[in-house]
């Protein structure tokens, strides 16, 4: 129970998380060269986590069923991911004091969020949802970007 030794599993919960990883820090080179706190390192270990503990989850066939009764469900591995990383993206959070007070870190609180959904979507086997939603919040990040730019040279 204790030690696994499925060597095939166990290197494709590793090319996963390599996958995720990747794909997280994708979204945190982005983050880095916005010079943002959370970075490339933040992005690629919150998306290579997430994945691995979705992936393990996941892989624990023998736990889920036992007689006709669900004994765990990996689904609520996710929720936890999710509650977690909640909290970490909220440390990224601040508010600036002052008369015209400003709220900041909300942009990198969300990609950590998104760079644990990204992982969680390798562990499922949804690769292309995963690299979807990364080219996604690329387009968002960088896109949105140039777009307050023109705004702002505009007005």
């Amino acid at each position: 129970m204790f030690m696994n030794y499925n060597w095939p599993t166990q290197l494709v919960i590793i090319g996963q998380v390599i996958v995720a990883m990747i794909l997280g820090g994708v979204i945190g080179f982005e983050r880095e060269l916005a010079n943002k706190p959370a970075g490339f390192r933040t992005h690629t270990l919150v998306a290579g986590a997430a994945c691995l503990f979705m992936a393990v989850a996941a892989a624990a066939e023998h736990y889920l069923v036992l007689g006709s009764t669900v004994a765990i469900d990996p689904l609520r591995v996710a929720a936890a991911i999710v509650t977690g990383v909640s909290f970490l993206g909220a440390g990224t959070i601040f508010r600036s004091g002052g008369e015209h007070s400003k709220v900041g870190g909300l942009t990198t609180a969300a990609t950590i969020w998104t760079a644990a959904a990204v992982g969680l979507a390798v562990a499922l086997g949804e690769l292309i949802a995963a690299v979807g939603v990364t080219i996604l919040a690329l387009i968002v990040l960088r896109g949105m970007k140039v777009l307050e730019r023109n705004r702002q040279a505009d007005s």
